[in-house]
């Protein structure tokens, strides 16, 4: 019986599929590296400028989506609180916060382990981030600037309308 070697050789870089998508999308992007990507991109609240990596060693692409809010240190301890609610709910990625810079922002990987990246794979990866930072993002702003409790903040954005006018 022959003996059947793994193949870990990659076609294709799943940030050249990233930035094929960014180019159909119309997304203002910087290739700023073979293995790194930045994209800008208009949500109904804010932009939000995303930033993908791919690690050969680990076979896996990262990406993060940074939220244009800077967390006053005053409100970091609620932030946190909301954060962790938020993060609670997901099923993949989280939210998370560089201190550093005071910066929000959605983090979230994919991880291939050998496999070729699909359109859809990626589509999906920039999709679920984009949909988070748009459901969450005025619960973050509530927090931060109106000084509301992160229980407050998330149910107010948790209401879902049923019906029509």
């Amino acid at each position: 019986m022959a003996s059947v070697e793994p193949n870990f050789e990659r076609f294709s870089n799943p940030v050249d599929m990233v930035e094929h998508i960014a180019t159909s999308h119309d997304w203002a992007f910087e290739r700023s590296a073979e293995d790194e990507l930045s994209l800008s991109v208009n949500g109904t609240w804010t932009d939000y400028h995303i930033s993908l990596n791919w690690r050969d060693d680990l076979e896996a692409l990262h990406l993060a989506c940074a939220i244009d809010l800077k967390v006053p240190e005053s409100r970091l301890n609620e932030i946190y609180r909301l954060m962790a609610s938020i993060n609670e709910q997901l099923w993949i990625g989280h939210f998370d916060i560089w201190n550093q810079e005071g910066l929000l922002l959605f983090r979230h990987g994919l991880m291939l382990n050998g496999a070729e990246p699909t359109a859809t794979q990626c589509e999906a990866l920039l999709q679920a981030a984009l949909e988070n930072c748009e459901r969450y993002f005025q619960a973050f702003q509530f927090v931060i600037w109106a000084g509301k409790s992160a229980s407050d903040a998330l149910s107010v954005v948790m209401f879902e309308t049923e019906g029509r006018a």
